[in-house]
């Protein structure tokens, strides 16, 4: 998604994020990061409760190299999954993902925590595997940082990240809301475009018919709606049937084909497909979380 890194930026500002963090960090002492799905640097570098041992190793490229490396490994865990790495010292890490319908815009990040006590063995192996790299430290500084380390049970632990993929599944929605209200201003033919979208979207709407209501060739209304929407024009308009289908589907005794077919759709198969795509579960599915909610 194009513009999946402004949306994460944007939701990173948001109060209702920097309230969740601040109350994170304070019932926690653990720090908390919202990245896009890119790897630019560690995630926790220079955050609050940064774990002090990172924070040392951080300093060093061929530690860095190893952080970076763990960083890879948990976006790479189960698709649309949460994940958790534990690194070369020991110290778990766990990536919790954020959606837009089943795609992954980024990941609400925490970690660096030990699950059980550190000991002098297992600082004597950390400082062999640095030793070997040739990282040059303080190693009285690096195992004083070393025992310092967070520790949580493992129950504690996993009702930490149980919490994020609440916050994330909140953080979801408000994605989903501004990938498709769009809070900037747009060119009038975008705003006509969406208008006759939103009037017509019951109807058949072909993307050269598109163009010709708006009187502009075809590949300069698909230049400029995506330059504006972050979209195709056939996705946006798939978006809006959706969002529709997802009111519709709110009254129980309305049948799947019969909400397809209302809101434009010519075969239950493609809106289940479709509807899959963008929500992250079938029309069925949907219903039945929402009214169990």
């Amino acid at each position: 998604m194009q513009k999946s890194a402004e949306i994460v930026q944007q939701l990173s500002r948001s109060q209702i994020f920097r309230d969740y963090e601040l109350a994170f960090n304070q019932a926690t002492d653990l720090p908390l990061a919202f990245r896009p799905h890119e790897i630019w640097q560690p995630a926790m570098r220079g955050k609050k409760n940064e774990n002090p041992f990172c924070a040392l190793m951080a300093k060093s490229s061929r530690s860095c190299a190893a952080c970076l490396q763990v960083q890879q490994e948990l976006i790479e865990g189960e698709p649309g999954e949460s994940h958790s790495v534990m690194c070369f010292a020991g110290l778990c890490d766990t990536a919790v993902p954020v959606k837009v319908g089943a795609e992954v815009i980024g990941f609400l990040q925490t970690g660096q925590v030990a699950l059980r006590k550190p000991t002098s063995a297992g600082f004597s192996k950390v400082a062999q595997q640095l030793i070997l790299w040739g990282v040059k430290v303080d190693l009285n500084e690096l195992q004083d940082a070393y025992f310092h380390s967070k520790i949580l049970a493992k129950t504690q632990y996993e009702a930490m990240v149980r919490l994020l993929e609440i916050f994330a599944k909140h953080l979801s929605v408000m994605a989903n809301q501004i990938l498709v209200e769009k809070r900037y201003e747009e060119p009038p033919m975008i705003t006509r475009a969406k208008q006759f979208i939103g009037e017509h979207q019951v109807e058949e709407i072909s993307l050269d018919q598109m163009a010709k209501t708006l009187n502009v060739s075809t590949f300069y209304f698909c230049k400029m709606f995506k330059k504006a929407t972050g979209l195709t024009f056939t996705d946006y308009l798939a978006r809006t049937r959706i969002e529709r289908a997802k009111n519709l589907l709110l009254n129980p005794n309305a049948r799947v084909s019969e909400v397809a077919y209302d809101c434009g759709f010519v075969s239950l198969t493609h809106f289940n497909r479709v509807f899959k795509r963008i929500v992250g579960k079938s029309p069925t599915v949907y219903r039945r979380t929402v009214r169990s909610s």
